[in-house]
């Protein structure tokens, strides 16, 4: 069955152990995502160790095989059984319904429950930002979070910004002065990643998107909902996405086209909030929206885009590419656009991150999140770049964490290239 959540079946343990035999026997018979995640390496190494039979995996298998899928999305391009082909196989969403049958039968757990709130600890860490950054850099208090939550006590951690993105805006929009071009309209989902860790790839957002003619509003909203998602609680997350749904549809409907920054966000608005909700609305808003440097590329294939980069400069990029970017099958869309700039040169890498979400974060699979983003590491600190770029945050800071290397959003690259880069704002 898909991912059907007013299905019975949908949340029927047997029905869903059913399923899972029926895929992994499907996978067993393939192998062609071997080596592509930790969930199928364990996945087929278990099936041959138990005759290559599915049957004789137990409830502990599945557990271990789910527990160690961080969404990446990469296996549902990889894979040839796909819908609409008969054996419709969607192996992502099948390891979402099983930690959502999981949470519905166990609970959610302590860990699963504070690392999807990342508003309410957005709100809380902004407020008293100096102090909560200080904190997470400390060890004694380090160990306490693994110990109370689960963090690992080694993994950086994004800072909090006394100034949201949303603070700035409000106050930019007031102060903001001068006609609009008419080359279109936009609403912003910011992302709570940059609200509260990253204000400056908002910032560089309004200013090249403006630059471009482009009249800018920033409807309300909330996270997207997907750390809910990695921790099983799917009635918190279609909360999210009903709320984002309500507030962009206004925009929707009104001539805006919707843009965003974080390639996770991009997927659930685009990909998972249709099958999530399943109404015209959500459709609705789910065409309309753009990750911002597909919209950027879209201007430009359009003859919309401001090709004057009045502060171009010869630069070497290593440039990489999100998996929930790949997964969303756009293309290349931020090299392309900072192939634009004269004299720059980028380099792809196609890497995992290793992080995806909420996983990487956890004391259990840190030290594996680090082993997948090895090869990542590898390629950045192989050659003298002179930048580091991706569109995803929490790669960033996986990237951080393993290069010592602080990479930059592509919108950041084309705002300095612009002359319009960031004029500061408060610091963390």
């Amino acid at each position: 069955m898909g991912f059907d959540l007013a299905s019975p079946d949908f949340w029927n343990r047997e029905a869903l152990e059913a399923e899972l035999r029926r895929v992994f026997d499907i996978c067993h018979g393939c192998r062609r995502c071997f080596n592509l995640c930790p969930s199928f390496n364990v996945l087929f190494e278990l099936i041959d160790a138990k005759g290559e039979d599915v049957a004789n995996l137990t409830r502990a298998d599945f557990t271990r095989i789910v527990d160690l899928c961080y969404q990446c999305k990469l296996c549902f391009n990889h894979c040839p059984y796909t819908p609409p082909h008969r054996w419709d196989i969607d192996f992502p969403r099948l390891m979402l319904r099983a930690k959502a049958v999981e949470a519905r039968e166990r609970g959610i757990t302590r860990q699963d429950r504070w690392l999807g709130r990342t508003d309410a600890l957005g709100r809380l860490g902004s407020r008293w930002a100096p102090l909560v950054n200080l904190a997470n850099r400390w060890r004694p208090v380090r160990v306490l979070l693994e110990k109370v939550i689960g963090i690992h006590r080694d993994r950086n951690l994004p800072e909090y910004h006394r100034e949201t993105f949303l603070q700035w805006f409000r106050t930019y929009e007031r102060r903001r002065v001068g006609a609009r071009s008419g080359n279109g309209k936009v609403a912003l989902f910011y992302t709570c990643y940059v609200n509260y860790h990253d204000p400056a790839v908002g910032r560089a957002a309004v200013r090249v998107l403006e630059r471009n003619g482009l009249e800018v509003a920033v409807p309300a909203q909330q996270c997207c909902g997907m750390p809910f998602l990695d921790g099983g609680d799917i009635e918190s997350a279609l909360a999210n996405a009903r709320e984002n749904v309500r507030a962009l549809i206004e925009f929707v409907r009104n001539g805006y086209d919707v843009v965003i920054p974080g390639p996770t966000c991009s997927y659930m608005l685009k990909h998972e909030y249709p099958v999530l909700l399943n109404d015209e609305d959500v459709r609705r808003v789910a065409q309309r929206s753009f990750d911002l440097c597909e919209y950027l590329m879209k201007l430009h294939s359009e003859g919309r885009l401001d090709t004057r980069f009045d502060r171009a400069a010869p630069q070497r990029i290593a440039y990489h590419l999100p998996c929930h970017l790949r997964a969303q099958n756009i293309g290349y869309k931020s090299r392309d656009l900072m192939h634009l700039i004269p004299g720059t040169r980028v380099q792809v890498i196609e890497r995992c991150a290793g992080i995806d979400g909420t996983w990487g974060l956890k004391r259990e699979y840190y030290p594996l999140s680090l082993k997948v983003a090895d090869k990542l590491f590898r390629e950045i600190e192989g050659e003298p770049f002179d930048l580091v770029v991706s569109d995803c945050p929490l790669a960033g800071l996986q990237i951080a964490q393993g290069t010592r290397r602080r990479p930059l959003h592509p919108i950041q690259v084309l705002a300095r290239a612009y002359g319009v880069e960031d004029e500061g704002g408060e610091r963390p």
